[in-house]
């Protein structure tokens, strides 16, 4: 397929590097269409993979919002920026409005006209309606909400939305520290990003990179997720050493490793209950400072409750597996059982909770491959005690 048949639809679907491949041979005119039509949150990542000169040229005219846009950081309001297409001074009359705003209402919706003094500060808002109704010799001063609520441009998606949420306002004026107006972002661009987000979060837990798409071609895709498989298989072979250690205590009581998967799938779903709690606590903010450790200490409590709960259903199953061997050792084995289980659940639970922290302290993602490293920590921990105890305990 030619680049320049592409649709808005067929861009949507592709990552950013695999639509700048796309786009490199269209006029930028042609580009610059395309952007617009998929919103600034995509047009502003896709323009930051072209060089400093093409996004020079695409971004010519209303597309500056975007280069001022990239100033600003990853998950940002103001990466999500428009310029304001009504900008008006108090003193403005409503028919001077209207002449004004004619020419622009056949290509731009208009909803808000935004009342700014001469040092652009925002000083209110007037409803697009409000002005069909006025005398057309009324200043827009008469008509205007004073003191609008109005957003930051560093502040991250997810604070916004927070912000956002009881409002509802289908666009939402973006202010500096001095109340300056620097643009605008619908609440549409709001949600679109965070549900992108959110949508995101699954696939970054198992080292899957939020621009991968289903359209992405395998061979960037292959690109995107073979270094965590790699991390992956590393990381398992500490696992499968853990086991190896003890292979004679395997070998003289073969049983133990019927139940090796049982811990091990115990415990990564121990912890992986307390991994998504605290990723939609961070998610949504509702993780404060200050609270990392007796949340640390709550998931901790709840391993150990879970983990000896369902301990003492596995420790009657060893028990009736072992007497049914004749294995002498069955109440022994039944109290390694409960044991390591009620203790690796404990260690699930705080390594669940604590990777994602640990990951949001170190400025990356708390999802990222948060996933792999909760499961192989918990199979070390599972597999080592269980293995540990049977040693100790029948002298193997």
């Amino acid at each position: 397929m030619q680049g320049e048949s592409i649709t808005v639809d067929e861009l949507r679907a592709l990552d950013a590097d695999a639509a700048v491949a796309r786009l490199s041979s269209l006029a930028d005119p042609r580009v610059a269409e395309l952007l617009h039509a998929l919103g600034p949150g995509r047009a502003v990542a896709i323009l930051d993979r072209f060089g400093a000169e093409r996004r020079r040229l695409i971004a010519a005219g209303d597309g500056d919002a975007w280069l001022a846009g990239m100033a600003w950081p990853e998950g940002s309001v103001g990466r999500l920026m428009e310029a304001p297409p009504a900008v008006f001074g108090p003193e403005v009359t409503v028919a001077a409005a209207i002449a004004a705003l004619r020419p622009l209402v056949a290509h731009r919706l208009i909803t808000y006209l935004f009342i700014v003094d001469a040092g652009r500060r925002l000083l209110g808002v007037v409803a697009f309606r409000e002005i069909a109704f006025a005398a057309p010799e009324q200043r827009l001063a008469e008509l205007m909400l004073p003191r609008p609520f109005a957003l930051r441009p560093a502040t991250a998606v997810i604070d916004a939305m927070r912000d956002v949420v009881q409002r509802h306002y289908p666009v939402y004026p973006v202010c500096d520290d001095g109340g300056q107006l620097l643009g605008v972002v619908r609440g549409s661009v709001l949600f679109e990003q965070q549900a992108f987000e959110i949508s995101a979060q699954a696939g970054s837990m198992v080292g899957v990179e939020k621009e991968e798409r289903l359209a992405t071609p395998w061979r960037r895709s292959l690109r995107f997720r073979n270094p965590w498989l790699q991390v992956n298989l590393l990381t398992t072979f500490v696992t499968a050493s853990v086991v190896g250690s003890f292979q004679d205590t395997i070998n003289h009581v073969v049983l133990l490793a019927v139940f090796l998967p049982v811990l091990s799938d115990q415990c990564n779903n121990t912890g992986s209950q307390a991994l998504a709690v605290t990723l939609r606590g961070l998610t949504f903010g509702e993780l404060k400072a200050g609270q990392g450790w007796r949340l640390l200490a709550k998931e901790g409590w709840l391993g150990f409750l879970n983990g000896a709960l369902t301990g003492l259903v596995a420790a009657l199953a060893m028990y009736v597996l072992a007497r049914y061997q004749g294995n002498p050792d069955a109440p022994t084995l039944a109290l390694i059982t409960f044991t390591a289980l009620a203790g690796s659940c404990v260690l699930a639970g705080v390594v669940g909770t604590g990777v994602p922290q640990v990951l949001k302290r170190c400025g990356a993602d708390p999802a990222t491959a948060s996933s792999i490293f909760l499961t192989k920590a918990t199979d070390v921990a599972s597999l080592g005690l269980f293995l540990g105890l049977a040693t100790w305990l029948l002298g193997r």
